[in-house]
């Protein structure tokens, strides 16, 4: 990643009565999408082209990785400039990582090239067959902990690694194929140290493709606890804790799930008391590749995951018109935020 003003992207870049032009010429296209979609469908019921049509005004992101050809991914002057706080907190951070050879140099580099005095990282690997270990050896001398030996998944991968990054007042796990980006731990230790009664925060996301490059951004609104209750938007890799809330929560990733860890101990963290805020800033970098966990993986273990956490949550089972119905505020909140962010008007 690259700091370089060519880096910018066309939105970051335009004076917003240009981005208000562009706007204006999406809207035509819309108008034009609604009458052929009139024309073709004049005998079917409107209301799935009336959605589509409005998702397309509206600009709702949150369900789109890929959202944009691939460009450079632009990183604000400010964030390579943030500083420490005086007396920073100790952060403990835990890679689990299994065959992400090709990517791990870059997601270990993220995290220690960001400088912070006070860190402990360390990466727990599943045995991996690739280049991974190779990796881990040329960063052991800055890690806590390296490691790779089989083990029973992700959960337990991280819940081995934090066994040995124990100490950090403040903690988080980045997966071996997203990033930090620049200046997010000194961020993160300065606001929790401004901000004692909050015990857990989260920030925008960077989506960025196989070769780092970036594929599209969400801009969230302020968290929603009744978001959390329905479902999970917050970006793994901006999320950071204090170890109080963690230890309240049980102090272990729950090894039972596969794809809803996150939710499942956002959840429980809820449930402990935890004072929730997104912060006004993006933090991390999500990677999306031919390599991750499939489509058919996400609706043979993912949804049964989900619907098991709505179950516990409500105490019965959640058709999909009720999770629409009950994200509906929590969307049009993200589609006024990604507005303001593309009029260059909103906090970053």
């Amino acid at each position: 990643m690259s700091e370089s003003q060519d880096a910018k992207t066309q939105h970051e870049t335009a004076p917003s009565h240009l981005v208000l032009a562009q706007l204006q010429a999406e809207m035509k296209e819309l108008r034009a999408y609604v009458a052929a979609m009139e024309l073709n469908f004049r005998n079917v019921s409107y209301t799935g082209v009336l959605r589509r049509a409005a998702a397309k005004l509206l600009g709702a992101k949150l369900h789109q990785l890929e959202q944009y050809r691939s460009r450079h991914v632009h990183i604000p002057r400010s964030y390579f400039r943030t500083a420490p706080p005086d007396n920073p907190p100790l952060i403990s951070i835990v890679t689990p990582s299994y065959n992400q050879g090709r990517f791990l140099e870059e997601t270990l580099k993220s995290v220690l090239d960001q400088n912070y005095p006070r860190l402990e990282y360390a990466v727990q690997d599943g045995g991996s067959k690739d280049e991974s270990v190779a990796v881990m050896e040329k960063y052991r001398n800055k890690l806590i902990h390296a490691e790779s030996r089989k083990d029973k998944g992700q959960g337990h991968a991280i819940n081995l690694g934090f066994a040995h990054a124990c100490r950090g007042e403040i903690m988080a796990y980045l997966n071996s194929d997203d990033l930090l980006l620049p200046g997010a731990l000194n961020y993160v230790a300065s606001y929790f140290e401004k901000h004692p009664k909050v015990d857990v925060v989260y920030g925008h996301r960077v989506i960025i493709d196989h070769h780092s490059q970036e594929v599209g951004r969400w801009v969230l609104p302020g968290h929603s606890e009744k978001m959390l209750l329905w479902a999970d938007y917050v970006p793994q890799e901006t999320l950071f804790w204090r170890r109080s809330i963690w230890e309240k929560a049980g102090g272990q990733i729950d090894e039972s799930f596969q794809f809803a860890l996150d939710w499942d101990m956002l959840l429980r963290f809820r449930d402990a008391g935890a004072h929730f805020v997104r912060l006004p800033r993006f933090l991390g970098a999500f990677r999306v590749h031919p390599t991750q966990k499939t489509s058919a993986e996400l609706a043979a273990t993912g949804t049964p995951e989900m619907n098991r956490l709505r179950q516990r949550v409500h105490g019965r089972s959640a058709t999909l018109m009720d999770i629409r119905k009950n994200l509906r505020g929590y969307m049009m909140s993200h589609v006024w935020h990604n507005w303001l962010y593309r009029l260059g008007i909103a906090n970053q």
